[in-house]
């Protein structure tokens, strides 16, 4: 179950996201997306390290490793906590709001220690995952993670132990 605020959208026909500045200033905005774009293309892992918890107020623990083109939350990116010695893979998107239509939800999102987040994952609002757990490449995160659970897909699902050993070729080559 996800842990998520929910905030009506203000009366009137537009959407919630027609309201976005009314919940994060303009300014905060721009700032974090130039930050956050130069981070996406930053090889220095240390320097983007630097970038999230500096300057986007991002919690990040020690030799975590954010592939290039990851793309955290640009209205929320504080609400992100990442433990320590994790992976998060190629053009992973992490999310802490959602606007919709007539409503718009924020949430959390915690990522315990020696994670490993394959490429291309899209991870909602309000999850956590738990220390030790790998998500399969391409997986949309839309629920908790147990830790040191081995999950994918999209409706996500537990495809074993992170602890197994998983064949080369991926968990399908044992099939």
């Amino acid at each position: 179950m996800r842990r998520l605020e929910r905030y009506p959208a203000p009366s009137g026909a537009a959407n919630a996201l027609w309201h976005v500045y009314r919940t994060v200033s303009f300014a905060k905005a721009v700032r974090n997306f130039v930050f956050i774009q130069i981070s996406r293309y930053m090889p220095l892992l240390a320097v983007k390290r630097w970038i999230y918890r500096r300057v986007l107020g991002m919690r990040v623990g020690e030799m975590t490793s954010f592939a290039l083109m990851v793309m955290p939350d640009v209205f929320f990116p504080e609400r992100i906590q990442v433990g320590r010695n994790c992976v998060i893979g190629y053009n992973t998107t992490i999310l802490t709001h959602e606007y919709l239509i007539k409503e718009y939800r924020l949430g959390d999102v915690v990522i315990g220690d020696e994670v490993m987040i394959g490429a291309n994952c899209t991870v909602l609002p309000g999850v956590v995952i738990g220390d030790g757990a790998v998500v399969a490449a391409g997986s949309v995160v839309h629920k908790d993670v147990a830790p040191g659970a081995f999950v994918g897909g999209n409706p996500l699902r537990t495809l074993g132990s992170a602890k197994e050993d998983v064949p080369p070729g991926g968990a399908d080559a044992a099939d």
